[in-house]
């Protein structure tokens, strides 16, 4: 196809969300509206994206600072046809046009890719689909003979026979960039919405003698456009459900196809189980026979084959290593690395750390700004004391270290290869290899001492 140039349209200001939030930021699987429809339209290639802004343009430009858009401000909206006109300066007379919308997130390449071919090379095209309620859509009206496009009319211009139609317009539609040029100037606003219809264009192609090309989706909720919170609330089920559907094609074993959520992009090797409730945002892989528990949450992770997230566990910004076991209950924080049959146990918490293979810490423990070796011990309770109130310092765990139980690690400071902490130490100083270290006051009794007693006043 000739140039190709794409107009989002995301000027509305969306009163029915009941939001101060310009609609086309509201998010859908954790990115906003217009974010899915900028990404689709790349896929394109085209040669210029125009994003048309209008109510909250400020707030809309800071949250997308994308530098490969031209954001076009419509001060007034009066309509789609009005929002088109303001594109027109950036618009050349040669090539395409393809319109699409800010708040309709679901649009597939495939379906935008077929509309184009239905094209060619100097028709109009518009996308259609066809639906058991159009109320409120614009219908299509073909001539009884030819079946050809002939005019779209808004359902409130609509006659009681055009209103019985089931073929509605999405609003999509791809437009010789020459014939832009001379139809936008021409439109009116002599309908019951005093608005300048995009649609009206239509109407004016087939008087000019061009061809209008249809195509039609292939889901209807690729063409939903979201108004208020109850349909965005369906479209995200509906992008839930796609998405669950993808992954048991590849696959992916989902104990419950309904009850997943992917804000991003998930992908799989072979034979991975994931259990009910689990979220994913990010970008979130999982390598082979990887094991998923329910309610868990990874967010932009890496995890290597053959390990096991147990239930209930937040995994953010880390690398899980091959047959790892994470959880129940563990927080990995970001920048954490771990190697191969670590093990990070029920109510531990790793935050920007590195551990090397066959280490293990199961219960109730804090690891922070630690580079830990391999094949070490981290006994119940144990703390990195990481932060003195103004700055942060590491610590050095070499290779074969057990750390008894209740120990704090006051940082910066080295636990020596083999070394062995005694339960209930306080280490602030660097410990001797292949030595037992510990620090403890000597165990005494009070003889005659007595339990406060709560006040009986």
């Amino acid at each position: 196809m000739s140039k190709l140039n794409v107009v989002i349209l995301a000027a509305g200001a969306g009163k029915r969300m009941q939001s101060t939030l310009p609609k086309v930021l509201h998010t859908l699987a954790g990115r906003p509206l217009l974010m899915h429809v900028i990404n689709t339209a790349r896929m394109l290639s085209p040669d210029k994206i125009c994003v048309v802004i209008g109510h909250g343009s400020d707030q809309v430009k800071q949250s997308i600072t994308d530098d490969d858009l031209t954001w076009v401000l419509q001060a007034q909206q009066l309509g789609t046809g009005h929002a088109l006109m303001q594109v027109l300066p950036q618009l050349n007379t040669n090539g395409f046009t393809l319109v699409l919308y800010g708040d309709v997130p679901l649009v597939q390449i495939q379906t935008l890719q077929q509309l184009i071919a239905a094209a060619g090379e100097k028709s109009c095209a518009l996308l259609t689909a066809i639906i058991d309620d159009p109320f409120g859509y614009g219908r299509i009206l073909r001539n009884r003979e030819t079946g050809e496009v002939v005019a779209i009319v808004e359902q409130k211009d609509a006659t009681a026979e055009q209103q019985s139609i089931r073929e509605v317009n999405t609003g999509i539609m791809l437009i010789p960039n020459q014939h832009l040029h001379q139809w936008l100037p021409k439109l009116e606003n002599k309908n019951t919405q005093r608005e300048y219809y995009l649609t009206d264009i239509i109407a004016m192609a087939v008087k000019d003698g061009i061809y209008v090309a249809s195509s039609q989706a292939g889901n209807f909720w690729e063409v939903m456009g979201v108004n208020n919170k109850h349909q965005l609330a369906e479209l995200e089920r509906a992008h839930q459900n796609n998405y669950a559907e993808k992954l048991l094609e590849e696959g992916v074993s989902l104990l419950d196809p309904n009850r997943i959520d992917i804000r991003g992009v998930l992908s799989c090797g072979s034979d991975v189980e994931i259990d009910i409730d689990c979220i994913f945002e990010g970008v979130v892989r999982l390598g082979d026979s990887v094991r998923v528990g329910a309610h868990s949450i990874l967010r932009n992770v890496t995890v290597g084959a053959g390990s096991i997230i147990h239930p209930f566990s937040l995994i953010e910004d880390a690398e899980i290593g091959e047959d790892g076991k994470i959880g129940p209950y563990a927080r990995i924080r970001p920048g954490t690395r771990l190697a191969k049959k670590v093990h990070i146990g029920n109510f531990v918490e790793v935050k920007n750390s590195q551990i090397a293979a066959g280490s293990k810490a199961n219960h109730l423990s804090y690891i922070g700004d630690s580079t830990v070796g391999e094949n070490v011990n981290i006994g119940a309770g144990t703390i990195t004391c990481n932060y003195d109130g103004a700055n942060k310092y590491r610590t050095v765990i070499e290779d074969d270290v057990f750390i008894g139980s209740d120990t704090q690690l006051i940082a910066p400071v080295k636990i020596s290869k083999g070394s062995t902490i005694g339960a209930g130490s306080t280490i602030t100083k660097e410990t001797p290899e292949n030595q037992l270290t510990l620090s403890r006051s000597k165990q005494v009794s009070i003889t005659g001492w007595k339990r406060p007693q709560k006040s009986k006043a």
